[in-house]
């Protein structure tokens, strides 16, 4: 078995199984649902706090994350949570993190901007327009945010990479940072020209991937910090690459540099 059909296997077969262990969530996480119209259907939304949220006066910034069964729970996950939760708590990060259900079968029609001739997808962009149109405002409304690009990030992994990093390209006054964690750029290799026809990109990112993924995993990310080089000067210090020696696709990766990836955006 290749390893797209491998990884595409585990996203289709396996994402909905659910462990039966206790959560592990802290007690600063909670969770609402959220109409998605653009989507028809209803979002789970899983929301941290940081620590002091209740008798602060302050704003915060805010982190928009894909694959929210991953972040914070490992009896919602599938193979392991990225402890966000336990991470910016050691920080004592000030920000607030909202992780959004990814769609189980249709995760692949949610995170992928184009639609691919062999797996399908293609309804990114009404994903996009969820979080942009109903759910940042009613996050805004509802809690203490700054609600500002550059106190906006988005993050993901693997086609949530893919998707963080064209909410760059396509909302550019909404999304001033991102987290791209292991993209699936080759299920939507368009995005390679979209970038090229780009011609303002001032957005903060930062790159990660392992050298063990996959054969195209770290030519495609190589590439695609060379598209976004050749846009803007690299002396504006907007663009962060990390290639993982050993690192592979899975939430060990993610959850291992999220830290480091958290801290460079300075969020």
């Amino acid at each position: 078995m290749t390893r797209k059909i491998a990884f595409l296997f585990i996203l289709l077969f396996s994402i909905n199984m659910v462990f039966t262990q206790e959560s592990t969530a802290s007690k600063n996480i909670s969770s609402f649902t959220c109409d998605a119209p653009q989507l028809n259907c209803a979002k789970k939304i899983w929301l941290y706090l940081p620590k002091g949220y209740g008798i602060s006066k302050k704003k915060y910034p805010v982190i928009y994350m894909h694959d929210g069964q991953n972040l914070f729970d490992s009896k919602t996950s599938y193979v392991g949570e990225w402890n966000i939760d336990e991470k910016l708590d050691s920080l004592n990060a000030q920000v607030i993190v909202v992780g959004i259900e990814h769609g189980n079968e249709k995760r692949i029609d949610e995170l992928t901007p184009y639609k691919n001739d062999k797996y399908g997808g293609g309804k990114g962009e009404n994903y996009l327009e969820f979080i942009v149109k109903t759910l940042k405002p009613k996050i805004d409304s509802t809690y203490k945010t700054k609600p500002n690009k550059m106190n906006t990030a988005i993050m993901g992994s693997s086609l949530g990479g893919l998707i963080s990093y064209y909410a760059l390209l396509k909302y550019p006054n909404i999304f001033g940072k991102a987290g791209v964690f292991s993209p699936a750029f080759w299920i939507n290799p368009e995005i390679f020209e979209l970038t090229k026809n780009t011609k303002i990109l001032d957005s903060k990112m930062y790159f990660l991937c392992g050298d063990k993924e996959s054969n195209d995993m770290v030519p495609d990310v190589n590439k695609m910090e060379i598209l976004v080089s050749d846009i803007r000067c690299s002396c504006r210090h907007l663009t962060r690459k990390k290639i993982v020696k050993g690192g592979q696709h899975n939430e060990k990766l993610w959850r291992d540099n999220f830290v480091t990836v958290f801290k460079w955006l300075k969020i």
